[in-house]
């Protein structure tokens, strides 16, 4: 199989689908991979580093997209990628298509097979190609926060860890799973006053236990949030549900309850967002102020650490990889129901429910 790598363009994205040890990986199994010429660039991985192992340079993404079979990738197609997208390929990355409908459209009517890494998931209920990434937007996101508390960046001025005789920066964490528990991680390292809210007790029995009086657990129900948030200095949205929009959680009147120069960290943004105010920002513009709370919604936060970001996600993504270019995509995805919940879209037809749901769209199983 062809396997073609574009390099990314959305802004201030420097990650790639496939690292020169996951190139040559696919070529000894016998596959071929176009990559797009600079791709690697971002992540530290040159040009030479890849035609070292066998791979085939390409000067555009459009030739890329020409010859590919399965098209790798980390984010989402942006419009301009649109047209490159060729009938019936298979493109394999994040999707995020229930806040996307232009997107989710293009691929129904190419009949293009889209396998997202955010729904690809086990028995248990655990995404192995979301984690890595949710583990290092989870710690970015009170790197993040801490950032801009401080009054230069436009925050309240507040240090989280505080300082002696004076209150640590009080943390509120919106959701117990992968991002959220890291976050707890980070922010009780920081020393900072935590609190987290989960609707699952036995998520938040697990983080109980192992950071015992450090940290606060509460159940996520409205009264639980509204008094937790207004007083917060930092709130973290952490909120999933695989494959579909992420609820709203924070109204925007309970935004305005928050004090001037608080910060919300909406980890969410890419499935929409789980604080009513939140909207998508980048790299080059991250934050901005509603009702005197700095807003973050950059939806690609671990394109930042681009090198961690790159080797986490691809030491996951390959071995699927190498299953879709082995056996070809339906018998891959017969063979594989981790890799079969992954698929979003396949011949014209919306194969998950959540993307139906969120889109109002026909669902076929």
């Amino acid at each position: 199989m062809i396997v073609g790598v574009p390099k990314e363009i959305k802004e201030r994205e420097y990650r790639v689908g496939i690292t020169p040890a996951g190139a040559r990986t696919l070529i000894e199994d016998g596959h071929q991979v176009v990559i797009e010429k600079g791709a690697g660039l971002g992540s530290g991985l040159t040009d030479e580093q890849y035609l070292a192992v066998g791979a085939q340079l390409e000067p555009s993404a459009a030739r890329v997209y020409e010859q590919a079979e399965l098209v790798v990738k980390v984010k989402e197609p942006l419009p301009t990628e649109y047209e490159l997208l060729q009938p019936e390929q298979i493109l394999f990355t994040f999707l995020h298509l229930a806040a996307a409908p232009e997107l989710t459209d293009l691929l129904l009517k190419k009949r293009i097979t889209g396998i997202a890494y955010e729904t690809v998931q086990h028995d248990d209920g655990t995404l192995p190609l979301l984690q890595p990434m949710s583990e290092v937007a989870g710690r970015m996101s009170i790197q993040v926060g801490a950032h801009f508390l401080q009054k230069e960046h436009g925050g309240k001025g507040v240090l989280l860890a505080g300082a002696p005789g004076v209150r640590p920066g009080r943390v509120v964490v919106l959701g117990a799973g992968t991002v959220g528990s890291n976050a707890v991680r980070i922010a009780v390292g920081m020393g900072a006053d935590v609190t987290v809210l989960d609707i699952d007790p036995a998520r938040l029995a697990v983080l109980d236990d192992h950071y015992g009086n450090h940290i606060l657990t509460l159940i996520s129900n409205s009264q639980n949030i509204e008094d937790e948030v207004s007083r917060a200095d930092l709130v973290i949205g952490a909120v999933l549900i695989p494959g579909g929009r992420t609820p709203q959680l924070v109204p925007e009147p309970l935004v305005a309850q928050m004090s001037p120069g608080s910060v919300i960290i909406d980890v969410a943004v890419d499935q929409g967002g789980c604080i009513a105010t939140t909207r998508p920002t980048s790299h080059d513009e991250p934050v901005y102020l509603d009702h005197g709370v700095l807003h973050y919604g950059v939806a690609n936060m671990p394109g930042a650490v681009c090198q961690t970001s790159t080797f986490a996600l691809t030491n996951s993504t390959l071995p699927y990889i190498q299953q879709l270019a082995r056996l070809g995509v339906q018998q891959a995805l017969k063979a594989n129901t981790v890799l079969r919940r992954g698929l979003n879209v396949f011949a014209g037809q919306v194969r998950h429910h959540a993307v139906a749901d969120a889109l109002n769209l026909p669902y076929q199983s």
